[in-house]
């Protein structure tokens, strides 16, 4: 699935069923300096889900843990892959991987600005722009590979899990099987990896 820019449908996970989302869906762009712009739409139930709070635009670890979007990039040469987590609270997180799941350790990042999230009615729709020069610390060649999850918390704790692809039986987003967009061409080297307002 070749991209420079395409929307796609995320899909739950069979194990973790629910009818308070209706649909996830994504947009990816890159734009001619290399940065990674993502759009997440989440339509549904609002009034059942639980959306953290607006927060203080800084990294913070375990976001996975409530409702929060994700994206995981990888070169198709090599088994080091990046994680970042976008929060609606505007928290984010970044890590890098040797392989699968293996030595997590923050990314280096900098020059944070509060992510782009609106959320009315039956909509809730987060923006990140990921600047990738940071990427270049994944080795390997060849082209970039991406995967995209979110995972939704009901107010009642319940959790349901969506991505792309799920290839497992039970929800598991570091799969290498998940990471089925295709970048069109190699990101180019930038100083740091951020999120950013979206005008």
């Amino acid at each position: 699935m070749p991209l420079s820019s395409t929307s796609v449908d995320l899909v739950c996970h069979t194990a973790s069923p629910t009818s308070a989302v209706r649909s996830i869906k994504a947009k990816i762009r890159m734009t001619s300096d290399g940065d990674l712009h993502l759009r997440y739409l989440l339509e549904g139930e609002l009034d059942q889900l639980a959306i953290p709070a607006r927060a203080p635009s800084v990294h913070a670890a375990e976001l996975w843990r409530h409702t929060c979007f994700e994206a995981f990039i990888t070169r198709s040469s090599s088994p080091v892959y990046c994680e970042f987590n976008f929060s609606p609270s505007t928290q984010w997180a970044a890590y890098g991987f040797v392989r699968y799941r293996e030595e997590m350790a923050p990314l280096e990042c900098a020059d944070s600005t509060p992510l782009e999230v609106r959320h009315a009615n039956d909509r809730l729709e987060l923006e990140a722009r990921i600047s990738c020069i940071a990427l270049n610390t994944l080795p390997g060649s060849g082209a970039m590979r991406m995967a995209l999850a979110v995972i939704v918390e009901e107010k009642e704790g319940r959790l349901s899990y969506w991505a792309l692809a799920h290839p497992s039986g039970s929800p598991d987003f570091h799969h290498p099987d998940s990471f089925v967009l295709h970048l069109e061409r190699p990101l180019p080297s930038i100083p740091s990896i951020h999120t950013e307002v979206l005008s």
